[in-house]
């Protein structure tokens, strides 16, 4: 009878044992399972998404999330059913987004760039002699945007301006590349900028007060010729030294450069006094894309990834300043002397960026 209780006993035990390790796998199972969000999202934040270190976190937080890239105002005319969120490069095209599929609660901002021109040291330095900017530490300077844009109207060549026969490099009609405004967050909130500086201080609201600013605005555009899609070919090009002198960017680009410690040679970052910000804006479509929106901006792990990739945490500035400390040579981390020109509303900024390009 012992023998037999004893049997008994060690096969309960046994079972127990069992049960138990397959319990711990179903919770470790649970404890790593992820949901798959479905994301569109502007070039800009692609390698932000595809760090390892953020998937990493995301996963750690219960997300999976796939991306696949579009110009910010193109999204509006692609079909979202399926996606969880989409992550335009600004508050205009979000909010058309937003209002197309009902979204009536905040729209999360976890960080934002401003808008910079980088140039090579020989041609801010021409820019400086001649009125246009202003040089500060070695990396970084001022663009003056109504100095420039009155060069602009007047159709000025690298080769009108003082010690540009210097370079070889200067030449042909002094002008900034940018992405297409049509079709692109930064190319459409340089227009922005653009004509409020033009026009005065004043924001376009109307037909009228594009129609002001409409041939000069055509000028900025049509000189560049074929223009990209995405900043992140055009800054591509410029770091090998290819295409035009000065680039229009998102500030970010330059600081992931510099924190992930790769060269930047004769690199100069000129702030324009006047610019716009690049909010970042995620238009949830579902409950999960709204949790990873909001986990940006809230999850500390999260911001300190989105500053190493150069983005600035809304509401947390000391975060990018501390992380970019080194680096204060290129970047103006407190965005002094850069005023902040308002966008206008999309309507009004999808009929100038009609109009500029003809």
């Amino acid at each position: 009878m012992r023998r037999i209780v004893a049997i008994v006993l060690a096969v309960f035990l046994i079972g127990g044992v069992a049960a138990a390790v397959v319990a711990g796998r179903e919770e470790q199972g649970r404890s790593t399972a992820t949901k798959t969000v479905r994301a569109v999202i502007g070039s800009e934040k692609a390698e932000f998404f595809a760090d390892p270190d953020v998937v990493k976190a995301l996963a750690a937080r219960g997300y999976t999330v796939e991306t696949e890239t579009s110009g910010s105002w193109a999204m509006e005319g692609l079909d979202l059913k399926g996606y969880d969120f989409a992550f335009p490069s600004s508050q205009a095209p979000a909010g058309e987004l937003a209002s197309k599929y009902h979204v009536r609660q905040l729209l999360p901002r976890p960080f934002y760039s401003p808008l910079v021109v980088v140039a090579h040291r020989s041609a801010a330095e021409v820019l400086a002699r001649n009125g246009l900017a202003t040089l500060g530490k070695k990396g970084n300077g001022t663009l003056k945007m109504g100095a420039f844009l009155k060069a602009a109207e007047a159709d000025r060549t690298w080769q009108q301006l003082k010690g540009a026969d210097r370079y070889g490099e200067l030449s042909g009609t002094l002008f900034i590349s940018t992405t297409d405004p049509a079709s692109s967050n930064s190319g459409a909130l340089y227009l922005a900028a653009a004509s409020y500086v033009a026009d005065g201080g004043r924001v376009a609201d109307s037909e009228a007060a594009v129609a002001r600013t409409a041939p000069l605005m055509r000028k900025l555009i049509s000189v560049q010729g074929a223009q990209q899609t995405s900043t992140d070919a055009a800054f591509r090009d410029f770091v090998s030294d290819v295409g035009n002198p000065l680039v229009l960017v998102y500030e970010s680009q330059v600081a992931a450069l510099l924190t992930q410690g790769r060269g930047v040679g004769d690199l100069t970052v000129l702030y324009p006094d006047t610019t716009a910000n690049s909010d970042h804006t995620v238009v949830p479509l579902t409950d999960e894309g709204r949790a990873v929106g909001e986990l940006l901006g809230t999850d500390k792990e999260l911001r300190g990834l989105a500053v190493r990739h150069g983005f600035r945490p809304q509401g947390a500035a000391v975060e990018f300043t501390t992380a970019t400390d080194a680096h204060s040579t290129y970047l103006n981390q407190t965005l002094t002397g850069v005023r902040q020109a308002p966008v206008p509303a999309s309507k009004v900024l999808h009929e100038m960026a009609r109009r500029a390009k003809g």
